[in-house]
């Protein structure tokens, strides 16, 4: 589990987190948050991390969602968070 918040700061300001709530965004002016992936329970019970959102893949299955959800934040850490875009590299 990550225990810093990194923000990359774009080319034209903008600013680009995977989110949580150690740090009040709103002190850096307007927020708009989008949505980086669905981590959703399967029909056995399982969890999955589905990075479609950001074009990316599925991940799982993981027995615990706190999994899916580790597995979430490196995946968007690694593919997504650097790339300045909205696509894997």
């Amino acid at each position: 589990m990550r225990c810093s918040t990194e923000i990359v700061v774009g080319r034209q300001g903008e600013l680009r987190m995977i989110y949580d709530e150690s740090f009040d965004l709103q002190q850096l002016g307007h927020v708009h948050i989008e949505r980086g992936s669905h981590v959703e329970p399967t029909m056995n019970g399982q969890w999955t991390a589905d990075l479609s959102p950001v074009g990316g893949p599925v991940l799982g299955t993981f027995a615990l969602r706190s999994e899916a959800i580790e597995a979430e934040i490196e995946w968007l850490h690694c593919h997504w968070l650097f790339t300045g875009s909205d696509s894997p590299p």
